[in-house]
């Protein structure tokens, strides 16, 4: 029997992108929908554009290297941003297709998690960083030398999520940000 991989890629249930130096050198129908872009303007477009700040952007792709490095693949939950602008959560994985240059090519996934987890807050960059880390489940500790800012810092963007959640405990805010209540 034979396989049409071309067919399986682009309608995968799933946004599918190949990159190249952090370009996106083709992406499926999925993904197109899920960020609101024709195939015709993604192809070609650095990640950026899919990101809420180039400071995520840059930030991301510097702590995502040195992982990808080590094991050769890469995931996360974070928020990303739609072509209309509109921020959500998305669950990103990636393989690089060469470790000693992890940016140079890879294979990568993107879930809308939208629908169990929206976003209802205004968040700063650094904010969705602490808060997509208090998700996975790490420390103030852990984020801190995750993020490479001190555990005190990442307590004082944990009490302003906290804020803006209205939340009373730490277990309270992860319940808020999983729900996007």
């Amino acid at each position: 029997m034979d396989v049409d991989y071309r067919l399986a890629f682009d309608l995968a249930p799933v946004g599918l992108c190949l990159s190249r130096n952090r370009a996106i050198v083709d992406c499926n129908v999925q993904l197109c929908e899920m960020f609101g872009w024709e195939r015709e303007a993604l192809v070609g477009q650095s990640f950026m554009v899919l990101y809420p700040t180039v400071d995520e952007y840059e930030r991301l792709g510097a702590r995502m290297a040195p992982i990808l490095n080590a094991k050769g693949h890469y995931a996360d939950d974070r928020i990303m941003k739609r072509a209309s602008g509109e921020v959500f959560w998305c669950h990103v994985s990636g393989r690089a297709l060469n470790r000693e240059d992890p940016h140079e090519s890879g294979i990568w996934s993107f879930e809308d998690l939208s629908a169990q987890r929206p976003v209802k807050a205004e968040l700063t960059a650094r904010e969705r960083e602490v808060a997509a880390r208090l998700l996975d489940g790490l420390t103030s500790k852990e984020i801190g030398k995750s993020l490479a800012i001190s555990h005190r810092t990442v307590e004082i963007y944990r009490a302003r999520l906290m804020r803006k959640y209205k939340a009373n405990t730490t277990a309270d805010l992860v319940h808020k940000l999983m729900a996007g209540a």
